[in-house]
């Protein structure tokens, strides 16, 4: 089975706003076994959106609209499919009163054009939008499918993940199911851990293994179909083991689980708590920490210390020792880690400093950084990194190492590792 994928809404074309809709809904048909050679953008004009959709009919057998399904004029992907095939809009009695109990619990008149976005094709089955208004659809006609999902990726990935994919499983694989996992490494490059795993590439059959990069992370997704849930986990298992045999040292969790999230949860487990001195990263640290709910139990605070001044007088770092070393250098970071702890009183103490970019910093080229960890009474441990990316990438980057450093050396000295 073929698809194509129609993203709809002129900011895309004028590079507002970035195709991500796209990128999500191929990556999760890939692992139904779904085909995608064309993904198609078209702006908010009904004659080219028509022309699009016979366009796709040609060669498809699957059709996934993403946005155009709001209130406004310009919002028209319904009312140019119903034309496209000579259907009714109808309202969707669910959908509408979803959207006037919203309105009435904010306290806001609801405009008329809102009734719009209750608006659903005639015969189709609605896709329930539990995080927006307007609902997605769901259409078999002329042996293709048509399906229409909003343009918020906040409302459009839920409604694939949870009512789209069910269905296109049920009639791709007669009762079967297709499950996937994906491992989490850091680390480790993907070159170097695809080499590591070559033969399990070469081999595979059932279960798949596809590896993917990104943000410095790499991904291993094993996709296993089976007649039942229970054997397709028992498959995925079984290579996971393989896997990890070889590259274990890496892995650090599965699916959505993020590397800030395993390490909250290794330090809520073994009851520890730390705090972080930063410099390059402004605060990056503790924010990304933050977002994980029960962090409050581990980070007990931090400071941000930009300047060469800031690091004296708020961390009491040495001025010599800045002065013969430098702010951008392993003896700084770890002075930075040893004087947050201590004036936290945390078990653990994170210091982070560097050159961010674009330009050098303290004599040091872009992309510079010094990791220091300060664990109990161990001395503390630095980290160099030398990174490439853009400013904002490589602050992320820099975090994103620091979790792994941290959960790594934990693990080093003997505390739980949570996998």
């Amino acid at each position: 089975m073929n698809a194509e994928i129609i993203a709809v809404g002129s900011e895309l074309l004028l590079g507002q706003i970035a195709n991500t809709n796209a990128k999500f809904i191929s990556s999760q048909l890939s692992e139904l076994g779904i085909n995608v050679y064309y993904h198609t953008v078209v702006g908010d004009n009904e004659a080219r959106l028509l022309e699009a959709i016979k366009i796709a009919e040609q060669r498809a057998d699957v059709i996934i609209f993403s946005g155009g399904l709001g209130p406004t004029k310009d919002d028209l992907t319904k009312e140019a499919i119903a034309k496209h095939l000579n259907r009714t809009l109808v309202f969707d009695e669910t959908a509408l009163f979803a959207i006037e109990e919203f309105f009435s619990k904010q306290r806001r008149p609801m405009t008329e054009n809102n009734r719009k976005q209750a608006l659903v094709l005639d015969g189709c089955e609605v896709l329930l939008n539990q995080h927006g208004m307007a609902p997605g659809m769901f259409l078999e006609e002329n042996d293709r499918i048509y399906i229409l999902l909003p343009g918020p990726p906040k409302e459009l990935e839920p409604m694939f993940q949870y009512e789209t994919k069910p269905k296109l499983a049920a009639l791709l694989h007669d009762g079967g199911v297709i499950l996937s996992h994906v491992l989490r490494f850091y680390g480790i490059g993907e070159a170097d851990l695809e080499t590591r795993i070559q033969s399990i590439l070469e081999e595979q059959t059932n279960p798949t293994v596809a590896p993917l990069a990104s943000d410095g992370e790499v991904t291993l997704r094993i996709t296993a179909k089976a007649q039942n849930e229970q054997q397709a986990f028992r498959l995925i298992e079984l290579k996971k083991r393989e896997i990890l045999d070889i590259v274990g040292e890496y892995y650090y969790g599965v699916n959505d689980e993020s590397l800030g999230f395993k390490l909250v949860q290794m330090l809520l487990e073994n009851e520890l708590t730390v705090s972080a001195a930063e410099s390059l990263t402004a605060g990056l640290f503790q924010s990304e920490l933050a977002e994980i709910p029960g962090v409050g139990s581990a980070l007990i605070g931090g400071v941000v210390t930009y300047t060469k001044e800031a690091k004296i007088k708020h961390l009491g770092v040495s001025g010599e020792l800045l002065d013969e070393k430098g702010i951008v250098s392993s003896e700084c970071a770890a002075a930075m880690a040893t004087q947050v702890r201590e004036k936290f009183g945390t078990d653990i103490g994170v210091g982070l400093t560097g050159a961010a970019g674009p330009g050098d910093h303290d004599g040091q080229p872009a992309g510079s950084i010094w990791v220091g960890i300060k664990i109990g009474d161990t001395e503390p441990l630095t980290y160099r990194l030398q990174l490439t990316g853009s400013r904002n990438t490589n602050r992320i980057r820099a975090v994103k190492f620091t979790f792994s450093y941290l959960m790594r050396e934990l693990a080093n000295q003997g505390y739980k590792k949570l996998i």
